[in-house]
């Protein structure tokens, strides 16, 4: 176990010293915001602060009080110090990644009192004097020698940053064509009009006209650089943005404000749709709080009851998928209820035949694991206690779900208990679609419109 002591008064002349060394990180200026409420552009805008990025925080404590005050508390005098002020100059701006080395320094005692006076010298990376000033406290006559606290650890989270990610991975590659099918509702023509400022996509808008041209009048917008084709209604859209597909006239399709059932049932028509020789399958892309990275689970949305064959197509999608977005050789967990291979559950029999199947290579790209639980399949801890031995187990980049209905109870749930946050595609088609949700955001529409381009793209050989 380990202590911390102090140094009591008599203990302590001048000229004894401590000094401790800090980096300066996104999360410290983070965690100081979320704690005092500041939330000066200086400090927490990047756009805004530029080159004199968060020069200000030291004076509001964070490096300078908080610092000198941790050595004064916990190394010298330590535990049992009376804090009674400071004086502190700051002379050059901090950024982030500077490494801050903090020294104190006893200058004066008061014996009477029992008041010890510190120079304090905070200093960069580069040996310069960022802040200098004295500090006085009035140290402990009695030894305190207690085990150390081990604090908590503080994620500071932003929302949507593993989707921005994906949306910087897009820029600078061409837009694409894209249909959106039926968008006559708010959400559906905002997102995609919010696509197309972010030059990600050259929109077709694909209903009723006038429809259309209501919701672009409450909004205040302007329709006239967009190709706008009328339909009389959300089947007749549904099969004009597939025709246009086979045609080569738009390179993917995003669904508007029409049914699921209804436009796929257009996709999957045997000889008009944008059928291949690979299972359709959906895949979430989804930044969740807790993980620290991009988690894909698929298929939530297409596939109910999907047998061996269909899920190793909807693997060999999914593993393709982040392959484009940059992962290497991704890990794939296949859930179960069990770890096990039991025959009484389904789940674990082609959990177990589709490692086979990427051990002979009929799935490739991947790394395949299963069946694991989705606790294992996501913490190493867990993992490690269950004795599972998988090089998948606690750090999966996909989970493929064993049937809709438990992997559309797992992103509700992830959703409405985690805040996750995810953009989706619909894969193995002639074309990517994009299959936004009612509930999706600007963020969520705009990022699943980044990885349809980033899959065009992909395919005809441009690289991010």
């Amino acid at each position: 176990m380990e202590y911390i002591e102090n140094k009591t008064f008599d203990e302590i002349n001048v000229g004894d010293s401590a000094s401790l060394a800090r980096t300066l990180t996104r999360d410290d200026i983070n965690l100081f915001a979320v704690m005092s409420g500041d939330i000066n552009p200086a400090h927490v805008d990047e756009e805004y602060a530029k080159s004199d990025m968060f020069h200000k925080i030291i004076a509001h404590g964070m490096w300078g009080g908080s610092l000198i005050s941790t050595l004064l508390g916990t190394k010298l005098p330590g535990p049992g110090t009376i804090y009674l002020g400071q004086t502190l100059r700051f002379k050059r701006p901090v950024t982030l990644g500077d490494t801050i080395t903090v020294t104190i320094t006893v200058t004066a005692r008061d014996e009477k009192k029992h008041r010890i006076t510190f120079d304090c010298q905070c200093v960069n990376q580069y040996g310069e004097v960022v802040i200098s000033g004295s500090a006085e406290v009035i140290a402990p006559t009695e030894k305190v020698r207690r085990p150390r606290v081990v604090l908590p650890e503080v994620h500071i989270h932003e929302h949507g940053t593993k989707l921005q990610q994906l949306i910087t991975l897009a820029k600078g590659l061409e837009p694409i064509h894209m249909a959106v099918v039926h968008p006559v509702d708010r959400n559906s023509l905002m997102g995609a009009i919010k696509a197309s400022e972010a030059n990600l996509i050259i929109p077709t808008f694909i209903g009723p006209e006038s429809r259309i041209h209501a919701i672009a009048e409450s909004e205040d917008i302007d329709l006239s650089p967009y190709t706008l084709i009328s339909t009389e209604h959300s089947h007749e859209s549904a099969a004009k943005a597939i025709d246009m597909a086979r045609a080569g006239e738009v390179e993917s399709l995003m669904r508007g404000s029409l049914r699921i059932g209804e436009l796929m049932h257009e996709v999957l028509a045997k000889d008009t749709g944008l059928r291949t020789g690979r299972r359709l399958s959906h895949v979430f892309a989804r930044d969740i709080p807790t993980y620290p990275k991009l988690l894909f689970i698929t298929d939530t949305v297409i596939n109910i009851d999907p047998d061996l064959e269909d899920k190793r197509d909807i693997v060999q999608n999914a593993i393709d998928l982040a392959v484009v977005l940059g992962i290497e050789n991704p890990k794939v967990a296949i859930l179960s209820a069990v770890e096990t291979v039991t025959p009484k559950i389904r789940s674990t029999i082609e959990a177990a035949a589709l490692c086979k199947m990427a051990e002979c290579r009929q799935i490739t790209g991947g790394l395949v694991g299963g069946p694991l639980a989705f606790d294992t399949a996501v913490s190493e801890e867990v993992a490690k206690s269950k004795n599972i031995v998988s090089p998948v187990a606690g750090k999966a980049d996909i989970l493929v779900v064993p049937d809709l209905e438990s992997g559309n109870m797992l992103i509700k749930q992830l959703e409405s208990l985690a805040e996750a946050q995810s953009a989706g595609i619909v894969l193995g088609g002639r074309v990517p679609i994009v299959l936004t949700r009612p509930e999706d955001s600007s963020l969520s529409r705009i990022a699943s419109c980044a990885i349809a381009l980033l899959l065009v793209r992909h395919k005809r050989g441009a690289k991010p």
